[in-house]
């Protein structure tokens, strides 16, 4: 096949899930053995997980900070496909993202932030970089209906407000947290991250690629 189709780069950027993942202090580790093998006479591998609904790369639902709102499996996917932008916030201080950290945002719907150098695979870091509830609603302001980020959150981890996800509650927009962005350089993209289809899921992992955009 030799159309243009065929040609446009991805980029995965989905942590790999793995026995020792670094999880959120207190959270279910993630877990993986095999049930069935082949070496013992099974015609097939079967494996089984134990995990976090938060593990790795993930959506939030809204019913993981409202309880009565909905679960993983009955929220739109349309936000979870299509153009984004790409935001470098290596360079942010104060250890939240600012309004004053944007850059200018046009016609975006969906935003990432890159805030990792590189990405803690090995190891937890409390001190990750947060999102100011301030910049969610200015982008909500701005049209965006999804935020993205290689943080495990966008509020601090000792928040007990929670007030990034409330504002995003609020203006209907939607979460991915733990992406992977390392070699991925600033710019627009197509992102395609399905979360997993879990009823009463506060969360569902998510296979998240960025596709170059058709030129």
């Amino acid at each position: 096949m030799s159309s243009w189709r065929s040609k446009r780069r991805i980029w995965d950027i989905s942590q790999t899930l793995r026995p020792g993942l670094p999880v959120w202090p207190g959270d279910t580790e993630f877990d993986f053995d095999r049930t069935w093998k082949m070496e013992d006479g099974s015609p097939v591998n079967v494996g089984r997980m134990t995990m976090s609904t938060h593990s790795g790369t993930h959506g939030d639902a809204p019913l993981h900070y409202a309880a009565d709102a909905p679960d993983i499996a009955s929220v739109e996917l349309d936000p979870y496909i299509g153009e984004c932008l790409v935001v470098d916030a290596t360079g942010v201080s104060g250890g939240s993202i600012g309004v004053g950290d944007l850059p200018h945002i046009d016609s975006a719907d969906r935003v990432l932030f890159r805030t990792f150098e590189r990405f803690p695979h090995e190891a937890w870091d409390p001190s990750f970089t947060a999102i100011d509830a301030e910049t969610i609603e200015w982008l909500a302001l701005q049209g965006v209906k999804l935020v993205g980020t290689d943080a495990p959150s966008v509020d601090p981890q000792e928040s007990k407000t929670m007030a990034a996800h409330k504002a995003v509650l609020e203006h209907d927009m939607c979460i991915l947290e733990g992406l992977v962005l390392d070699d991925v350089p600033e710019g627009r993209y197509e992102l395609i991250a399905l979360p997993l289809k879990v009823a009463g899921g506060d969360a569902g992992l998510t296979r998240a690629i960025l596709r170059e955009l058709a030129e």
